[in-house]
């Protein structure tokens, strides 16, 4: 497991949010601080990708009384029925928004005349000129999964191998963000759509920490962390970890020492889910920091992938980019 960098986005989430405590309210932290997956003034995007700034004195200052009395934040998101990350974190940027006095619409369905739903409009907002905005928002979390040749957008694939960077950039650009403009979607519109843009938030995953071609339109302050496999892992017998479920996969981590594990623990942990699931689990390095009540902090993160799961990703991508 690589040595975490001083220089991390952790260690800059925790120097600026390590007084937050609730998880959910760490989560919006994390989707209101962290920089997009996409760099907004690449060409490729042509002005579609959206950014939040810089999270200003009086948002910060509303993060910090939420973080002491989230009541209403958990009443709004009911976590309980989430099981999709993307929904989740979709539900806690309307209540940003919604809080800001900018929000208009969230997840508006649109239909023919017939009935039939032709997609969904992520969010509708108000800017400061009192434009009409309509955002695709995403959160995703992708792993390189081949870094010694041409790297495509398509070389970045989901845990789950049922997505790509590359497929997801074609779904948003192509037709996601074209939706207000359809016909079908003017009755749903309380006036004229200005600009359609995308909102991408996420972390990326590499095995040997290789920084992407600058001609994919990816952000270059992007999250990011490592991959490898189970057999891969360091023994590290100082270090302390925390398998994260997956709505705890947005902001870094912070944890009792307790919740945390060595790595022998951690391995059979590994080997326990790998006997019956395939699926990649996604795992914190905790280190100690500057928190009053002792918690772990994360320093570092990545996937583990069980045996097999980088031949498959190989095929799928060597797939995805022939389609082309």
């Amino acid at each position: 497991m690589p040595a975490a960098n001083s220089e991390s986005f952790q260690s800059r989430f925790h120097r600026r949010w390590g007084r937050l405590r609730h998880a959910d309210v760490r989560a919006l932290a994390w989707l209101l601080d962290s920089p997009g997956l996409l760099d907004a003034d690449a060409v490729a995007w042509q002005g579609r990708v959206a950014t939040l700034g810089e999270v200003d004195d009086a948002a910060a200052a509303w993060l910090a009384q939420l973080d002491q009395a989230p009541e209403a934040l958990e009443a709004w998101l009911d976590v309980q029925r989430f099981t999709r990350l993307g929904r989740y974190a979709e539900k806690l940027m309307a209540f940003y928004f919604r809080h800001r006095g900018v929000l208009v619409a969230h997840g508006t369905q649109v239909r023919t005349e017939t009935g039939a739903t032709i997609g969904e409009l992520d969010f509708l907002i108000r800017d400061a000129g009192g434009r009409l905005l309509h955002w695709e928002f995403a959160t995703k979390l992708y792993l390189l999964q081949d870094e010694g040749n041409a790297v495509h957008a398509d070389s970045f694939v989901g845990p789950n191998l049922a997505d790509s960077l590359g497929a997801k950039m074609r779904k948003i650009m192509e037709r996601q963000l074209a939706l207000a403009r359809h016909p079908s979607a003017q009755p749903y519109l309380p006036g004229s759509v200005e600009a359609s843009q995308a909102l991408v938030k996420g972390w990326l995953f590499y095995r040997h920490r290789t920084p992407p071609p600058g001609n994919l339109g990816i952000s270059p302050p992007h999250c990011r962390g490592f991959w490898c496999e189970a057999a891969e892992l360091e023994a590290d017998g100082q270090a302390r970890y925390l398998m994260l479920p997956r709505l705890r996969w947005l902001a870094p981590a912070r944890a009792t020492p307790e919740a945390c594990m060595g790595i022998q623990a951690l391995q059979e942990a590994l080997r326990a889910h790998f006997e019956t699931m395939h699926t990649p689990v996604l795992v914190a390095k905790m280190g100690e920091g500057d928190d009053p009540e002792n918690a772990l902090l994360e320093v570092d993160r990545g996937f583990i992938v069980p045996d097999g799961w980088r031949d498959q990703a190989g095929e799928r991508v060597s797939r995805m980019i022939a389609a082309g």
